[in-house]
C-alpha cells in the first residue's frame, strides 16, 4: 500500500546527489598525507553518514597528530573543488523531485548532515536547488547532528507539518536513525555498493521499506509516476 505523505524530507549525499565516492577520494588522499592508509572503500564504510567535524578525534587518534579546524577547512576546500567538477544527480532523481514538488505543493525539503557550503554547492551544480530553495537544512547549524533528529525536526517545522506525517528518504544507518527519532516514516534508498548502507542495515535501523531506484519513489508515496 502506498504511503500517504504530507511532506517529503530528503537527505542530500547519496540520496539527491552522487557525491560520496568523490568526497571519500579526497578524504583518502588527505588521510594518506597524515600517514593513515585506507582504501577508498574502507573510507566509505568508515565515514559515510557521519559528520566530519565529529570524526576529527578519530582522525587525530589514528594519525597521532593534532587535527583541528584548520585541517577541516582544508578538507572542505579540496572536497568542494572536486565536487564542483564531478558531482552528478542520483539517477532519476531530477524527475522524481520535480514531480513530488508539484504534487505536494512544494512541501519537500533537503535535510543534510553536511555543511551549508557543500549542501548548496551540490544542489546548485545538479539543478536541484530550484525545488529546495528556502527549504535546505544543515546539521552543522543544529545543536546536534544526525543520528539525532534535530535537522529533520527543523525541516518539518519549517514546512508546518507534523513529523509523523513526513516521509524521510535516507541511505545511511545514521540518517535512518535520525529520521526515526524525529517520529517520521523513513524509506531507505540502497542501490548497492559501499557508498550506501545495505538494505538489511537500513531496515534494522527502522526504515519502513527500502528501494533501489529513485524512479520508484513517487509510486511508493502514492503520487503516480
Amino acid at each position: 500500500m502506498p504511503l500517504k505523505a504530507k511532506a517529503v524530507l530528503f537527505d542530500c549525499d547519496g540520496v539527491l546527489v552522487d557525491s560520496e565516492r568523490i568526497s571519500a577520494g579526497v578524504l583518502r588522499d588527505m588521510l594518506d598525507e597524515l600517514g593513515v592508509a585506507m582504501t577508498h572503500d574502507e573510507v566509505l564504510r568508515r565515514f559515510v553518514g557521519r559528520t566530519m567535524k565529529d570524526e576529527l578525534p578519530w582522525i587525530a587518534q589514528a594519525s597521532g597528530k593534532s587535527i583541528g579546524t584548520e585541517w577541516l577547512g582544508q578538507f572542505w576546500q579540496r572536497r568542494n573543488v572536486a565536487l564542483g567538477e564531478q558531482v552528478q544527480p542520483i539517477p532519476h532523481v531530477l524527475r522524481t523531485v520535480q514531480l513530488l514538488h508539484e504534487r505536494l505543493d512544494g512541501r519537500i525539503a533537503c535535510a543534510s548532515g553536511a555543511d551549508r557550503a557543500k549542501l548548496e554547492l551540490q544542489l546548485n551544480k545538479t539543478g536541484l536547488m530550484r525545488y529546495f530553495q528556502g527549504r535546505t537544512f544543515s546539521g552543522y547549524e543544529m545543536a546536534r547532528s544526525k543520528p539525532s533528529p534535530d535537522v529533520y525536526l527543523a525541516a518539518a517545522a519549517a514546512l508546518e507539518t507534523d513529523p509523523a506525517e513526513c516521509v524521510v528518504i535516507e541511505d545511511s544507518v545514521t540518517g535512518v536513525t535520525a529520521g526515526v527519532a524525529a517520529g517520521a516514516i523513513v524509506l531507505g534508498y540502497s542501490p548497492g555498493g559501499p557508498s550506501h548502507s545495505p538494505a538489511t542495515a537500513l531496515l534494522a535501523s527502522g526504515a519502513t521499506a527500502v528501494f533501489a531506484d529513485m524512479a520508484r519513489l513517487p509510486l511508493l508515496l502514492g503520487v503516480g509516476a
